[in-house]
């Protein structure tokens, strides 16, 4: 079930759901809805040139959710997508942990998957959240972060200790 709140959407009953991982059945009840806001997001793509439309829509912990899609540009490597957009959207509304994304195309014959880039920016919040690969169709394949970036290199790894520094002590 989903709630329209001022301003934000809502996947109503995703905290628990999404923790307990209890049954299939009770993950379709936040899944679907979240697949279909990436399906919606997904109309709403700035694509000119590649024709290829991406949404995603990005579930905080606290059930609110974020869409996004892509925008192409003429200077092909300004675009963004649909991935980036959304999480962008989250972080500048004050977020930081997420729960899920779904990712939606019209690809018919294979589940949409991210980019390189958009696997490496969604790592920056964590591993070991879930990304639902979806069919216009509505079906869908659920892997993690680590699934889609295994042997990943993220914040933490910055606070590691390191044998070389900078000459000004950094």
């Amino acid at each position: 079930m989903t709630d329209f709140g001022i301003g934000e959407l809502r996947v109503d009953g995703a905290d628990t759901e999404a923790r307990n991982h209890s049954s299939e059945e009770e993950n379709e009840d936040w899944i679907k809805p979240l697949i279909h806001q990436s399906q919606g997001a997904k109309e709403f793509a700035y694509c000119p040139y590649s024709k290829f439309r991406v949404g995603a829509a990005l579930l905080a912990h606290d059930g609110t959710v974020f869409t996004g899609c892509n925008v192409e540009n003429a200077s092909y490597n300004l675009g963004l997508c649909a991935e980036r957009t959304a999480i962008a959207k989250a972080v500048s509304g004050g977020y930081r942990s997420f729960k899920a994304i779904a990712i939606a195309s019209d690809l018919e014959d294979q589940f949409i998957s991210p980019c390189g880039g958009c696997r490496q920016f969604m790592r920056e919040f964590g591993d070991h959240w879930s990304v639902y690969l979806s069919k216009p169709d509505g079906s869908y394949k659920e892997m993690t972060i680590e699934d889609l970036l295994p042997v990943s290199f993220g914040p933490e790894d910055l606070k590691k200790k390191r044998l070389f520094t900078t000459k000004n002590g950094s």
